[in-house]
């Protein structure tokens, strides 16, 4: 199993290496889904999760 697991992955580093633009543009779609989903998140948290820096903030209601 391992020596397969090998053989496949040089394989795959051998093609890698004749085509560099998949490569860059691997990294760069993962960068951008990295930085996005971090993004997102922190909003998220900021906004949603964590509690108002009030005291008895959960009373604090909005009337228009």
């Amino acid at each position: 199993m391992f020596a397969g697991l090998a053989n496949d992955l040089a394989y795959a580093a051998r093609g890698l290496r004749r085509d560099g633009s998949l490569v860059f543009a691997a990294a760069v779609t993962l960068a951008l889904s990295i930085g996005s989903n971090t993004t997102v998140f922190s909003l998220v948290n900021t906004v949603l999760l964590r509690p108002l820096p009030y005291p008895a903030g959960e009373r604090i209601c909005w009337i228009n």
